[in-house]
């Protein structure tokens, strides 16, 4: 039996995977294929590639074809199904041009270690029984025959920590649920993910719904709880469509609701939609949202697993967290701390994005290396130009730069350059990023996101950004550095919430790798890496140019005029410094100078 496995998660279907496996189906169907060699279409979750989708995978041969459009789909069926022949220009070429047939020659999918997304691209997320033919609920059927006590000490033994970011122990979260004797409990999940470029718990929530669940299910028992709720962002309306599927069908199947498997345990669960705040993925936030109350955190001198959903004890996970739990008891705690390092066991799921060539889902044992997830998995920088950062960990992360790319991704070493390990979202930057204006773009976002709640944050974080935005654009004065130190300690020692304490790290980490920037910004009026409009003028050097035309059609402005073959010219009266030229220039042709530069030649000339 033959098994076509369409990527259907939500890169893929913006590319038309749906198409794809209709047309599939329906094909098969018109050539009696079923009857010769009997073939299943299933649409899977995403399949972390992203940017190569849709993705067709064909079992049991392990021929993965990439980029397929419904035009290739006859192709397909015709050879590789009938007549077993490969489409070869529907292969992935890797780095040395070769085409790789299957998905573990593949050099991005090849390094990883899956865990948190060991099921996804090879079930059918809307189907119960293919998540139970994959091993899926049995950690939960063994989990009824563990005492609390047990389930706890698998936990310990595994030294999962939370994956949302704080890296706090998950068995001692819910053991302190566990031991405080006040009913009902509730268990939790986080699934708001608010980071730029992340989409880590998208992925799992839309492509394998059970495993959250089965997770959700496995902390229940152990702290006693018989209702849950899966907080989901409100813009994942696949997500939120295939659990609230997964949740009907474990209680029609007897796996959930008024009876576990039979045993006569509840649980009930059920989703809320996000509220549309990035500072609901706070946990009193999140908490608050679920209630129905405005999302806003409150003062932690007393802790959720105490005092939680209506000041009830409650414990919180966030999505990947979960995701592992079933592997943990079904394997066993010891097997898991097996991966990763002593301080951060198991593995990491990291969406991997920006100026890299590979980009996409990638999860990695806890220690490898920043150069090893950039360069082996993800290929190295775009169009091969230097490295120059990678900011971890969401909004909130550092920014890490080239001279540490050697540093062990876990907890405890990001934490202690100035990162976080965060959510996981990981944003790789070339040359030809502004760090000053990276540390702008984010302190914008937090400032539009920050609830107000508490002064610190509200307006510390509106005075930064203007800082910020005046060194940006040329209003940079000398002690600006200074007072913007002086803002992100206030922050860390005085916000309420996590948000307002981390919100300092991207400003810090670029003020401490890459002063000079500031430096060159405010006190020689130019942006070294050619970005800020206000900071940057382009010429084209005439010795270089081949007058292509690339930078005359990317221009939106009409600023770039010349013949073909004949070195192109910018009239800088009609240039708004957008950068377009540059990026389509393949020789280096296009200069950037600063203003005061640009000034300095004219007077000369």
């Amino acid at each position: 039996m033959k098994t076509i496995l369409v990527c259907c998660g939500t890169g893929c279907l913006a590319n038309g995977s749906k198409k794809v496996a209709d047309a599939l189906e329906n094909l098969i169907e018109e050539k009696g294929i079923s009857a010769q060699v009997k073939c299943y279409v299933k649409r899977t979750g995403c399949n972390g590639f992203c940017e190569n989708g849709p993705i067709v995978k064909i079992e049991p041969e392990d021929i993965v074809y990439y980029k397929v459009r419904v035009s290739d789909v006859e192709e397909i069926v015709e050879k590789t199904l009938c007549s077993g022949e490969l489409v070869n220009r529907l292969l992935y070429k890797d780095d040395k041009g070769q085409r790789v047939v299957h998905q573990d020659e593949n050099p991005f999918y090849a390094p990883q270690k899956k865990v948190a997304l060991r099921h996804i691209g090879k079930i059918e997320p809307a189907s119960i029984e293919d998540y139970r033919s994959a091993g899926g609920y049995e950690a939960l059927k063994k989990a009824l025959s563990m005492t609390s006590e047990e389930i706890l000490e698998e936990m310990s033994k595994s030294g999962l920590r939370g994956r949302g970011g704080a890296g706090f122990p998950a068995a001692i979260k819910w053991k302190s649920a566990a031991e405080y004797p006040v009913f009902p409990k509730y268990v939790a999940c986080n699934g708001d993910e608010g980071d730029p470029g992340a989409f880590m718990d998208r992925s799992i929530l839309e492509g394998d719904p059970h495993s959250v669940l089965e997770g959700m299910a496995i902390c229940a028992l152990a702290i006693g709880a018989e209702e849950g709720f899966l907080y989901i962002r409100d813009e994942y309306s696949l997500a939120v469509e295939n659990v609230k599927n997964a949740i009907r069908e474990a209680e029609k199947a007897g796996i959930l609701g008024d009876s576990i498997m039979g045993s006569g345990r509840k649980l009930h669960l059920s989703v809320v939609r996000g509220g549309g705040a990035f500072v609901c993925g706070e946990s009193t936030a999140l908490m608050a949202s679920v209630e129905g109350r405005v999302g806003e955190p409150r003062a932690k001198y007393i802790r959720s697993v105490q005092r939680g959903l209506w000041d009830k004890p409650t414990v919180l996970n966030n999505v990947e967290t979960l995701a592992n739990v079933p592997v943990i008891i079904r394997d066993g705690g010891e097997e898991f701390a097996r991966l990763g390092t002593k301080g951060s066991t198991g593995t990491k799921v990291f969406a991997l994005v920006g100026k890299v060539k590979r980009t996409g889902l990638v999860e990695v044992p806890m220690g490898v290396t920043l150069r090893h997830l950039i360069f082996d998995i993800g290929g190295g920088i775009k169009n091969d130009r230097p490295f120059k950062a990678v900011q971890t960990g969401g909004p909130s992360g550092g920014c890490i730069p080239a001279s540490m790319l050697d540093l062990e991704v876990d907890f405890d070493t990001l934490t202690s350059y100035g990162a976080m390990m965060g959510s996981g979202g990981m944003i790789v930057m070339d040359d030809r990023s502004c760090m000053p204006e990276v540390a702008r773009y984010y302190i914008n976002f937090l400032a539009e996101e920050s609830c107000g709640k508490c002064t610190p944050c509200r307006e510390g974080l509106r005075h930064m950004l203007k800082i910020l935005t005046d060194i940006c654009e040329g209003r940079g004065q000398e002690g600006d550095l200074e007072i913007l130190e002086e803002l992100c300690e206030t922050l860390k020692d005085s916000s309420l919430c996590a948000l307002g304490k981390s919100a300092p790290n991207p400003v810090l980490t670029t003020l401490k790798y890459f002063r000079e920037e500031y430096e060159a910004h405010i006190r020689e009026h130019r942006c070294p890496a050619g970005v800020c409009p206000a900071l940057t003028s382009f010429e084209i050097n005439p010795d270089a140019c081949r007058g292509c035309g690339a930078c005359m059609r990317a221009c939106p402005a009409g600023a770039v005029t010349g013949s073909l073959k004949q070195p192109h010219v910018i009239d800088p009266e009609k240039c708004v410094a957008c950068g377009s030229c540059r990026e389509a220039c393949r020789f280096e042709a296009v200069l950037t100078r600063g203003k005061k530069q640009k000034q300095a030649k004219e007077v000369q000339e």
